[in-house]
């Protein structure tokens, strides 16, 4: 399949995924769809935790963990951001996602549900062995 056909699938699929969190009983607010390769970069070499750049990170109490990868799926257009919400409240922990995340991994083989690395409002097409 093409990066074009992989495009017009996570299009197509995207709204059912909207609906189905609707039908679980969420509010959704889109975080992010489209990732420019600036932004891109920027993530990969900052720390999710402390916002601290990756080379000046050695005297953190924690590990250095990146806001994201330089080569994201975001800026193929093949993933999205979500944040689930209930009575006005963003719902953070992973296992609020998980009924919506296995529901996406089912839709399709492609469809990826970053919970299985992390980053639970993250909904993607697989693509060039990145999810």
């Amino acid at each position: 399949m093409t990066l074009g056909q992989k495009q017009e699938l996570f299009a197509r699929y995207l709204p059912r995924l909207i609906d189905e969190a609707h039908r679980q009983g969420f509010d959704v607010r889109l975080k992010e769809l489209l990732r420019g390769e600036q932004q891109a970069l920027w993530n990969s070499k900052h720390c999710g935790v402390c916002n601290t750049v990756s080379r000046g990170h050695d005297l953190a109490d924690h590990d250095f963990k990146p806001i994201g990868i330089a080569e994201s799926l975001h800026c193929l257009g093949l993933a999205i951001d979500l944040v689930l919400f209930r009575d006005g409240r963003p719902l953070w922990a992973s296992d609020r996602y998980k009924a919506l995340g296995e529901w996406w991994e089912r839709l399709d083989p492609a469809c990826a549900w970053g919970g299985r690395f992390n980053d639970a409002g993250h909904f993607s097409i697989q693509h060039g062995g990145k999810k």
